[in-house]
């Protein structure tokens, strides 16, 4: 009978437990609803908390940088009484004041895709490593160019906040070419006389052509394209070709989008990392569900609190030293 009462206790517990997760309600912010990116990301997280059976809220900015529109969805998801929240930060340091609100409420806050500054503004960080995602093109695009001393470089960068997937990605990318980096956690302090210069892209299409077209006035010898991103890499290559330059640049980037592995298999651009944001946001999701049940926090190794969530190099023509995949391969994961 004793065996009985406990067998019936242990499962009366995991029912409430199990309800409690079930009734949590779990918010994801995202820097904009129109990055390919960031829908991935939704669709990641939507499809786990549809599958636990939590409510999920979602909110983004209007561009890139809407800082103000993130910091009215945190606040919203505090009034909700929200267990979690889901955020990929449009600025690192100055959502910073909000997100320790939430946290004071008592809500798990965990960052996807930019981790805030300091880290620990957020419980948890799940994310690429931004710098070796840079490093990888960085890498390839100096293997493929061989004697790189005549190299032209534009840097096309995201926008003037100068967050950490901004300038992780950036630097990652100079020290793989084997640029000397002044300040790893600044943009546009480079010296090297083979940067053209930097132009922020907004990380979309327009952006990404308007930038190019202002690095061309400056030297239309531009011969190595570095973007933040696969929309910014687009917009990028419209604006060389219509100034006919298309086949003088080598254009590298970030993401592994569907239509950036397609524009890799095209030759339009050279070489991507791939991201997975389905991974972060089921990861995401996961962590809040374990944080509503009982109070599970999201746990890494001592003093850690970044979670890795990898990175993967595409290109079709792969270079001697660095693991990478084709094109095909990508379009099988595309995000995944």
């Amino acid at each position: 009978m004793k065996l009985l009462l406990t067998s019936s206790a242990l499962a009366l517990a995991a029912m409430t437990t199990g309800a409690m997760a079930q009734d949590a309600t779990a918010c994801l912010i995202t820097k904009t609803d129109t990055n390919p990116f960031f829908v991935k990301m939704r669709e990641g997280a939507t499809e786990a908390a549809n599958a636990a059976g939590i409510n999920l809220l979602t909110y983004a900015g209007a561009i890139d940088g809407d800082v103000e529109a993130q910091v009215a969805a945190v606040e919203t998801c505090i009034a909700a009484g929200a267990a979690g929240i889901l955020i990929t930060p449009s600025d690192s340091r100055a959502l910073a004041p909000v997100v320790t609100q939430a946290r004071e409420a008592g809500i798990l806050v965990i960052a996807l895709d930019t981790p805030f500054e300091p880290a620990d503004t957020a419980d948890a960080t799940f994310a690429t490593d931004n710098f070796v995602a840079g490093q990888l093109i960085g890498q390839w695009a100096a293997s493929t160019m061989g004697d790189t001393s005549g190299a032209r470089i534009a840097l096309l960068d995201l926008n003037a906040s100068e967050i950490s997937v901004d300038y992780l990605r950036n630097n990652g990318f100079l020290q793989g070419f084997g640029v000397d980096i002044m300040d790893p956690t600044d943009i546009g302090d480079e010296t090297d006389e083979r940067i053209v210069g930097n132009d922020v892209t907004n990380g979309n299409e327009e952006g990404g052509r308007t930038a190019m077209e202002n690095l061309l006035q400056l030297d239309p010898g531009v011969n190595v394209v570095y973007t933040i991103n696969e929309p910014a890499a687009a917009g990028a290559y419209e604006a060389l070709r219509a100034f006919g330059l298309e086949e003088q640049a080598i254009i590298v980037s970030v993401d592994g989008g569907c239509p950036g592995v397609q524009n890799v298999s095209e030759g339009i651009i050279g070489a991507t990392s791939m991201q997975f944001p389905l991974r972060m946001a089921a990861m995401g999701i996961d962590a809040i569900i374990a944080f509503a049940a009982d109070g599970t926090r999201p746990e890494n190794t001592p003093g850690l609190d970044f979670f890795n969530t990898g990175v993967t190099l595409v290109t079709d023509h792969p270079v001697e030293g660095i693991d990478s995949i084709t094109s095909q391969e990508a379009l099988s994961l595309c995000w995944g």
